[in-house]
């Protein structure tokens, strides 16, 4: 165990755990009020599934005029990165000061996000990261887990990932074990990959079933990993449309469990930050270190 975040940065990681609406409303209702009295911030919002909100201004009655209400499915679009970006552009764009802001956050559990063990695993990750990402920011949050979607396993582990939970757990560490998760092996016909990197992925990606925007997107995800990677020794390619998976192979390790996570300053990349747009693209960015280096693989879909 380590010192909880809310001891050590303004960032209030919370979570709500229910199995009924009454107690989702229950949860949602004083979390709201909280933020609509928050002086020196802008509404609270609340991101949930439509039936969900649809609870929520039938309790609110003429306060929910003060709301921001989102469907999840249009702020949880894609993978854990694509919800880290769409968070921190959210509070660049409507925070008060600070990132000061109230945020009631539903994830899509009968979707991506809960959809595989792979899925929630990748989950588990953003909501561990999020207590180092979202650190220097003033943001509330309280994320919404409803046991009749998330179900008590995904639950147990996302408790790992709150604060105040009486089991949170270091992220970095949480971020490790669950790197610790071997990869699978390549599968029988993946292809050696020659150098430029951008046209052989491009063709062997095509020759996959990738559409040629999907394969340019892909190499071009695949190149900006191997700008941040430094070098490369070998790269090899398998799958079939759309889960297509490029593997790199490279000298050094990346060390850092926020690699590809932390929002760039601006809208032009650097190249050290290479990682950020392939988790933006990639369904999945795998990173396992070693002794001798790192392999990163990425799947496009």
């Amino acid at each position: 165990m380590t010192a909880e975040p809310s001891e050590l940065s303004p960032f209030d990681h919370r979570m709500a755990v229910f199995g009924a609406d009454d107690e989702f409303v229950a949860a949602a209702l004083p979390f709201l009020a909280e933020g609509l009295g928050a002086p020196g911030e802008p509404p609270p919002v609340a991101i949930a599934a439509p039936e969900k909100l649809d609870l929520l201004r039938d309790a609110l009655g003429s306060d929910a005029k003060e709301i921001a209400f989102i469907e999840h499915t249009d702020w949880y679009t894609g993978s854990a990165a694509n919800a880290v970006a769409q968070g921190a552009g959210y509070l660049a764009g409507n925070a008060g000061p600070g990132g000061r802001i109230h945020l009631l956050m539903e994830p899509v559990w009968d979707g991506r996000a809960g959809r595989s063990a792979r899925e929630t695993a990748e989950w588990i990750r953003y909501e561990a990261l999020a207590n180092l990402l979202f650190a220097p920011m003033a943001t509330t949050a309280l994320c919404a887990y409803d046991t009749r979607t998330a179900g008590e396993c995904v639950v147990a582990a996302a408790r790992r990932a709150h604060p105040g939970s009486g089991v949170y757990e270091d992220p970095v560490r949480l971020a490790a074990e669950l790197d610790a998760v071997p990869l699978a092996l390549p599968a029988p016909d993946a292809e050696q990959l020659r150098e430029p990197y951008a046209d052989a992925v491009r063709a062997e990606a095509m020759d996959r079933g990738l559409s040629r925007v999907d394969a340019e997107l892909f190499a071009e995800s695949v190149v900006a990993a191997t700008a941040t990677l430094g070098q490369v020794t070998s790269a090899r390619l398998w799958g079939e449309a759309p889960s297509c998976v490029c593997e790199l192979r490279t000298t050094a390790r990346v060390a850092d469990p926020l690699a590809g996570f932390v929002p760039p300053p601006a809208a032009e990349l650097e190249p050290e930050q290479g990682l950020w747009f392939a988790r933006q693209v990639c369904a999945y960015v795998d990173i396992r270190d070693d002794d001798h280096g790192a392999t990163v693989r990425l799947q496009y879909g």
